[in-house]
């Protein structure tokens, strides 16, 4: 099974960069399953319900969120309803939606997803390593192959949770730094990891905002109302391919498209 694994989709420019370049990919690497961290889809902060179907409609079988699942007050209904849209699994219980899932592809095969958010930097959820172990026994009854998705702010706690779940799941990605990393590998047990997989977005900016405006912040130290950089974009994503009877890594490869 190979598994694509879009970086955080930032604004327009994302959802464009998607739009241009997905469906070549999808062609010419053979991939079944397309999954996306949509939280930033909404001008930068948020996801709607009509920015959700857009983002299926381009293919992807499910979409995860992080810090920024609630900006947009639209989503809480929406998301009771839609199981592909995935907000963090260590919400308290009785919060909306769900924080997993199992897709299935189109030659039948299933593929567990669970989203994740850390808490260093982060706001305070419960325990994202045991919610990982809990999720991660229970999708084992429905799916051999898992993606846990680590939307987080600390190297570290990334880290910690790739190896924590290696030989568990078959991979663990990290999203919500915007930065893509160069450290991709397979960990001794089998699972594929990367501490971030980067922005789907507006290449001239900061991390997806206007550069100018963010200049402006540091230099000044005021509240600032950011804004998603226009122009140029990339896609930024991960190709896992997974072992299909076992559910362990045979490789992970990093995407840096141009638009």
């Amino acid at each position: 099974m190979k598994v694509l694994f879009i970086g955080d989709i930032m604004g327009e420019p994302g959802r464009r960069a998607i739009a241009r370049r997905l469906p070549k990919l999808v062609d010419e690497h053979g991939i079944d399953v397309v999954i996306g961290n949509g939280e930033n889809v909404a001008g930068g902060f948020g996801i709607t319900p009509e920015l959700a179907q857009e983002l299926f409609d381009y293919g992807l079988a499910a979409i995860t969120l992080g810090n920024h699942a609630w900006d947009k007050k639209e989503i809480v209904d929406y998301i009771r309803r839609e199981p592909r849209l995935l907000r963090p699994a260590n919400y308290p219980e009785g919060v909306p939606g769900r924080g997993a899932f199992v897709i299935e592809t189109a030659a039948g095969e299933k593929l567990g997803l669970v989203q994740l958010m850390g808490r260093a930097y982060m706001p305070t959820l419960d325990c994202p390593f045991q919610v990982a172990r809990r999720e991660v026994a229970r999708l084992k009854t429905h799916a051999p192959a898992i993606v846990v998705d680590m939307h987080a702010e600390a190297t570290s706690e990334k880290m910690a949770m790739g190896h924590f779940l290696d030989g568990e799941v078959s991979a663990v990605v990290g999203t919500h730094t915007h930065v893509q990393t160069a450290d991709e590998q397979i960990l001794p047990k089998g699972t594929a990891y990367v501490t971030d997989i980067g922005m789907t977005g507006p290449v001239h900016s900061v991390i997806g905002i206007k550069k100018e405006l963010a200049i402006e912040k540091f230099l000044t130290g005021m509240p600032r109302r950011f804004e998603v950089a226009s122009g140029p974009a990339v896609l930024c994503a991960v190709l896992v391919e997974v072992e299909g009877t076992l559910g362990k890594a045979v490789s992970i490869r990093r995407f840096r498209i141009p638009d």
